[in-house]
């Protein structure tokens, strides 16, 4: 379009410079006035490089022609017409040599009063054909100029995507994901991924079979949709890993580790690993009953050792009776004890971390008292056995090794618990202690050497889980530890 225009305006321009010629105005409508006519607007045409230039008089009569043999013949082109009536316009119109863009400009004569004739100005149209071979250098020049800073910045992107992948081949990353997804399916653990959108990009079978998932149905959905309790987003908004956190997802009860994904710096998304609390409960009493049997044994062992070179060293020096006693004594002691905690305390795993405590009290020559009002009949909802152990466990190791510090050298224990709530107190004769309170839950401070100073930190933690309350109170003559969950406010 824009080049009709173009054209047309030359036209236009070329068609006015012929109706001016003086030699075009004075031999218009003369008889051979087309023998002077002719020359000139032939030499027009040829320097202006325009196709045709056609003068015409009032009778439409051909005084110039780009075909000779047409000059003197009757112009009968179909849009001419105006012009006669001294207008001036641009037409197109179709010829034997094509489509051509025509100016149609009035002649007057030499005083401007009377118009004599019509100058016709033609300009054909080029082809696509032409239009290209008019152009193909520079579409030549911008090909090879296109190729050479397409090539520099193939070049330069090629550095770039390596980088980007690590320098790694296609082969390579091909592997490198066939490996990841042999990992993933291997995994007994559930495994969640998302993106910076809260959107699923990963689903591994593990968590599929936990959550009753299938993964074509929740990849691309959002987490909030499909698992509103995992609380991954809170991850990715806080930017801080949590571990070993209860969740309730799907109606199943989960132990959970929640991790920001980082890159250069920048959280793009989150990550959940979890597995069914059962399991892993099941787990951690195999571990914990292990652990505490293979103390019991050792700690036994050793007192037995000791009561039995007692016993032989009474038995030597003749004082047989005083051998019978310490034999009964230490018997009904133990007895005692056993008998007790199989009775009142319900749940094994406790019963035999207590009698294992007793054990150990023995050994660092610390009187370990029981409150015989203490049992245990079951736990309030969200603590189970598990935690029980490792809040009981820790704190009574911790009233244990500062009794050894003490004059007095005692651990007083009392722990009741039912499904509605439970209640420990832990009283030992220690120094005391001496920094801050709070300080003793941070987590690696301890003043017992390195590697220490979880174990309340651990408490605290198992407690925050369960909306628990541990109250201190501590003194220069002892430390008591009261720790309740559940239950009602007066308890």
């Amino acid at each position: 379009m824009e080049l009709k225009k173009e054209l047309g305006k030359r036209a236009l321009a070329i068609g006015r410079t012929v109706a001016e010629n003086p030699t075009v105005k004075k031999y218009l409508g003369r008889p051979e006035g087309f023998k002077e006519i002719e020359p000139v607007a032939e030499r027009i045409r040829r320097a202006t490089n325009v196709d045709y230039i056609v003068v015409l008089d009032m009778n439409r009569i051909r005084y110039s022609s780009p075909l000779p043999e047409r000059v003197g013949s009757k112009f009968s082109g179909g849009d001419e017409g105006p012009a006669f009536a001294d207008n001036e316009y641009i037409s197109e119109a179709k010829g034997i040599r094509g489509i051509a863009v025509r100016a149609f400009v009035p002649v007057k004569n030499e005083s401007f009063t009377e118009q004599i004739g019509v100058v016709v100005v033609g300009i054909l149209l080029p082809t696509w054909w032409e239009l290209l071979k008019s152009v193909r250098e520079g579409i030549y020049l911008a090909t090879l100029l296109g190729l050479f800073i397409g090539a520099i910045g193939a070049g330069f992107l090629a550095v770039k995507i390596k980088k980007e992948i690590l320098g790694l081949e296609p082969e390579e990353i091909a592997s490198l994901v066939e490996q990841r997804d042999a990992l993933l399916n291997t995994i007994n653990e559930g495994i969640v991924a998302i993106d910076r959108m809260g959107n699923i990009t990963l689903v591994n079978p593990a968590a599929q079979v936990i959550l009753n998932l299938r993964q074509e149905e929740v990849l691309g959905k959002n987490i909030g949709e499909v698992a509103p309790e995992s609380r991954l987003p809170e991850v990715m908004a806080t930017g801080q890993p949590v571990y070993n956190r209860e969740i309730f997802v799907g109606g199943k009860q989960l132990i959970s580790s929640r991790l920001p994904l980082k890159v250069k710096g920048k959280v793009i998304g989150a990550v959940a690993v979890f597995r069914e609390k059962s399991e892993v409960q099941k787990l951690a009493e195999e571990l914990t009953g292990v652990k505490k049997f293979v103390e019991a044994l050792r700690v036994q062992n050793h007192e037995n050792l000791n009561r039995l070179h007692s016993i032989a060293g009474l038995i030597q020096l003749g004082r047989v009776d005083e051998a019978l006693d310490l034999i009964f004594r230490l018997t009904d002691t133990q007895q005692a004890l056993t008998t007790f905690l199989t009775k009142k305390i319900k749940d094994p795993a406790l019963a035999g971390l207590i009698l294992g405590k007793a054990a150990r009290a023995s050994e660092l020559k610390v009187e370990f008292l029981v409150n015989r009002r203490s049992f245990v009949e079951g736990y309030p909802a969200k603590l189970d056995s598990t935690k029980v152990i490792e809040i009981t466990g820790n704190i009574l190791e911790n009233a244990l090794e500062a009794a050894v510090s003490g004059k007095i050298k005692k651990v007083y224990l009392k722990i009741q618990a039912n499904k509605r709530r439970f209640f420990l107190l832990v009283l030992d004769t220690g120094p005391g202690i001496k920094v801050e309170k709070n300080k003793i839950f941070e987590p690696g401070y301890s003043t017992k050497g390195e590697n220490r100073g979880y174990g309340l930190y651990i408490v605290k933690r198992h407690l925050e889980d369960v909306y628990g309350k541990i109250r201190i109170r501590s003194t220069s003559k002892g430390t008591v530890f009261l720790i309740k969950v559940g239950g009602e406010k007066n308890d």
